[in-house]
């Protein structure tokens, strides 16, 4: 799949959250969606998903216009809790196989076996590292060809964060594409291949991790550093 999006803006009232932005996803990359709170990161992914309506330019999954039938491919994970707090956590499959027909519930209960979680937990009865781990199991249980996670290390632990880091590289589907948006620039050093930098709600820069660190010498960190120091 590759997502092509041009001059996409989206605005509330005077502000533009996302301004101009003009980007490509492709598949088989993991990209970093970077930047300071306030800079388009969460509209971007919202919009991509299709929770928020774009106010201006075009969004194309490999050359047609995106609807809701290539929507179907997108798999989209905000920071905020959006699980009943009655649920179990096999309520979690039951309610991704309901809604969601690319869902494999069985490698979802692996997933959640492996980092010894077990399907009878009340949501409520989770800590934060071990519904961060839900969620994902969650999204990565999805055959989709674009995954969009937002924030997913928020409030949890390092040693979680090894975890979850480990399960999404081993569990990305071979050509799929995702977008793992972090302030949390040092954890996603060995994760991605491609860095997003946002800034006023456009892109400030994209970058290949690789190429950064081989022509310019420098890590995400130190590119972040550079374009946010006046931030």
């Amino acid at each position: 799949m590759k997502i092509e999006c041009e001059g996409l803006t989206k605005s509330y009232f005077a502000k533009r959250a996302v301004d101009q932005v003009n980007l490509e996803l492709t598949g088989g990359h993991i990209y970093a969606l970077l930047g300071p709170n306030g800079s388009g990161k969460s509209t971007l992914m919202k919009i991509l998903s299709g929770l928020v309506k774009k106010s201006e330019g075009s969004i194309s999954v490999d050359g047609k216009q995106l609807d809701w039938r290539a929507r179907e491919d997108i798999s989209y994970t905000p920071t905020e809790p959006f699980f009943y707090s009655y649920m179990k956590v096999s309520d979690v499959a039951a309610y991704y196989d309901d809604f969601f027909k690319d869902f494999d519930r069985a490698r979802f209960y692996d997933l959640i076996k492996d980092m010894e979680i077990s399907p009878d937990m009340k949501v409520r009865s989770l800590s934060s590292g071990m519904l961060a781990k839900v969620k994902i199991a969650a999204a990565m249980a999805r055959r989709s060809k674009l995954i969009l996670l937002d924030e997913p290390f928020n409030g949890i632990d390092l040693l979680s964060r090894d975890v979850l880091a480990k399960m999404i590289i081993g569990e990305m589907s071979e050509g799929s594409s995702l977008v793992i948006s972090s302030h949390m620039v040092e954890e996603l050093e060995s994760i991605v291949d491609m860095a997003v930098f946002m800034k006023n709600g456009r892109i400030a820069e994209m970058c290949d991790v690789e190429t950064l660190r081989i022509n310019e010498n420098k890590s995400i960190a130190d590119k972040y550093r550079e374009i946010y120091s006046e931030v």
